[in-house]
């Protein structure tokens, strides 16, 4: 019923705001659980694809979207509960882990739709990431449901990073591809190549769905290189900025411009 509610108050402005495009609706099944392994370009992912969906789709959000304190911390967690999420601790990275397992296989044992990003992340620049074994693989062969893989277009356009506003002129899709059957692996979670082996073939297909260039590293490797290099490039700036400021100083004190 609050779902319900949650996706007319904010699906039907998103869809006449954005004008939204979809292509594979009919590889959604009317009934019945299905994991959809979508990649993830931003924020918005989350609302976008259940709001083109005639079913719900329930995804993991951080628990700090639940739990932060005051009127506004309340009505983020009234938000998300209504628009599906299912609140995850992370802070410790095993135990996020198999709480999303769980609380992933739980969601198709009553026959709904559970959605994934398998990169773990958002891309910090638009390409395709590498795919976590432990989380999609794990869920699909423990439950046996399909794999849906989903490609979202442009999202990362709609407000991209430091924009307040978003930008209406932009369309951003949904691409979703056939149904992918893992049953040959059944009650094969545990061994770690069968889950690289998932992993890889739905990424494989999300690229094929969305065309993004493919990076094989994780995106949270990547976004500690780009922040270490950004580290890197903001030191430089500084040093070769005191070093300007120490020559003129030098020639100030020697009576004439640097250089002379």
């Amino acid at each position: 019923m609050f779902y319900g509610a949650m996706k007319l108050a904010i699906g039907s402005p998103l869809k006449l705001a954005f004008r939204p495009w979809v292509e594979g609706i009919e590889n959604i099944p009317k009934e019945g659980p299905a994991i959809l392994a979508s990649n993830h370009l931003s924020f918005s992912d989350s609302f976008f694809l259940p709001a083109m969906l005639d079913r719900p789709v329930t995804f993991i959000a951080k628990a700090e979207y639940f739990t932060s304190p005051g009127v506004k911390g309340k009505l983020t967690a009234a938000f998300f509960k209504g628009v599906g999420q299912l609140p995850v601790d992370r802070s410790g990275a095993r135990g996020a882990g198999e709480a999303a397992i769980n609380s992933g296989i739980q969601v198709l044992e009553r026959g709904e739709l559970f959605g994934i990003y398998p990169e773990g992340t958002r891309s910090p620049d638009g390409r395709l990431y590498r795919g976590k074994p432990g989380g999609l693989a794990r869920v699909a062969l423990a439950s046996g449901a399909p794999v849906i893989p989903v490609a979202m277009i442009d999202t990362e356009k709609v407000q991209p990073p430091g924009k307040v506003l978003p930008k209406v002129s932009v369309r951003p899709g949904i691409r979703i591809g056939k149904p992918l059957d893992f049953s040959r692996y059944h009650g094969m979670e545990g061994d770690r190549f069968i889950l690289r082996s998932v992993t890889d073939e739905v990424m494989y297909e999300i690229m094929k769905l969305s065309g993004q260039e493919y990076v094989d590293i994780y995106a949270t490797a990547a976004k500690r290189q780009i922040a270490e290099e950004a580290k890197r490039q903001a030191e430089l700036e500084k040093s070769e900025k005191a070093e300007r400021e120490a020559a003129e100083k030098a020639a100030q004190d020697k009576g004439g411009p640097a250089g002379s």
